[in-house]
């Protein structure tokens, strides 16, 4: 028997904050300049919901380790101009929030530098304070469970009652591999099909998560 809801867990980039449109961007530019060009979509299947140091190995196996360091370094600073010039909150994030009433925390990939950064511009940092999880935390980032069953554990909740709002294909995985419901958004660059599987709903209006949610 399925367990009620009893915790959501969401993803950072993409689900929270409009970043990963940024992220894909700039992997792109710096891919043409570093010797490494690589399509919109080529960023997306290869670093959408990934660690930053799987991300470095990827580079790094490609064009050795001190292009991969400089890719590295020039991607943090981008990123963080970017974000202050442009960041916003996913398109109807805020009130989808307002309307949740189960407990709520974030497990990202991201560092929590990135995200006390990310959320912290867009208003959206002190509404999970204290209950944020980063993939820093674990031996194996996503598509391994590890972060997702981390942050159950530190909020006191069994994974067959958590609920996880991804946007990317390892997000989705991870969630899966936990024994946790999925939910995939694909109001942002992976593709719905993508998303799709065991457990999962996939979604396109981030509004309409409080509907999907109440009937978990």
């Amino acid at each position: 028997m399925i367990k009620p809801a009893e915790l959501v867990i969401f993803d950072c980039d993409g689900v929270l904050v409009d970043s990963e449109r940024i992220a894909v961007r700039l992997q792109v530019a710096l891919g043409a300049e570093l010797g490494w060009p690589l399509s919109e979509a080529e960023v997306v299947g290869r670093f959408i919901g990934r660690s930053h140091a799987v991300i470095r190995e990827q580079v790094a196996d490609r064009l050795g380790a001190s292009v991969a360091a400089v890719w590295a370094e020039r991607f943090e600073q981008l990123h963080r101009e970017a974000v202050d010039a442009e960041l916003a909150p996913v398109d109807g994030l805020v009130e989808a929030l307002d309307a949740i009433t189960l407990p709520t925390c974030v497990a990202s990939s991201g560092s929590h530098d990135k995200m006390r950064h990310t959320l912290g511009r867009t208003g959206l940092y002190e509404r999970f304070a204290g209950r944020i999880h980063s993939a820093s935390e674990v031996a194996r980032g996503k598509p391994a469970p590890d972060l997702f069953l981390h942050a159950a554990r530190s909020m006191g909740v069994d994974p067959e009652a958590c609920v996880v709002v991804e946007d990317s294909e390892p997000g989705v995985r991870a969630a899966r591999a936990a024994g946790m419901r999925a939910f995939g958004y694909a109001g942002g660059l992976t593709p719905a099909e993508r998303l799709e599987g065991p457990d999962t709903v996939v979604f396109h209006d981030m509004r309409k998560l409080p509907a999907l949610l109440a009937e978990q």
